[in-house]
């Protein structure tokens, strides 16, 4: 396996850690219950939840920029410093990312977002000869 897969893997584990501490931020508002069946009639989002469904549904969108990039690398059979670079960048700035947007500190989140974006353009560059 490439390291760019490898990196993909560990994205794919922090958004299952996302996804899960935003599930538990809804059972630790209604209760297992509610939370279990049709949720018609759930409480209004903790500010805390209403903010880790935000994180959720901003680590998807930025894995349909990092997921296919990664993909055609490895079917292209592209590997080398950049590539992994931007692998790196784009999961350690995710990290970091995610423990900002969490925590709700302000001004440093969408600078993370920026680096991680730079991190798919250096794969997309690295795909197409820029940067080899």
């Amino acid at each position: 396996m490439t390291p760019e897969l490898t990196y993909l893997a560990y994205s794919i584990a922090l958004f299952l850690v996302i996804v899960l501490v935003q599930g538990y931020s809804g059972i630790a508002n209604n209760g297992p219950m509610p939370m279990a069946n049709a949720r018609d009639d759930l409480k209004p989002p903790t500010k805390f939840q209403a903010r880790m469904k935000r994180l959720t549904d901003n680590y998807r969108e930025n894995l349909w920029f990092f997921a296919p990039l990664v993909l055609i690398a490895a079917v292209a059979k592209i590997s080398n410093e950049w590539t992994i670079l931007g692998a790196q960048i784009f999961l350690f700035s995710r990290i970091a990312h995610a423990i900002w947007y969490a925590f709700g500190w302000p001004y440093i989140r969408p600078l993370l977002w920026v680096v991680g974006v730079i991190g798919c353009g250096m794969i997309f560059l690295a795909l197409f000869g820029v940067l080899s």
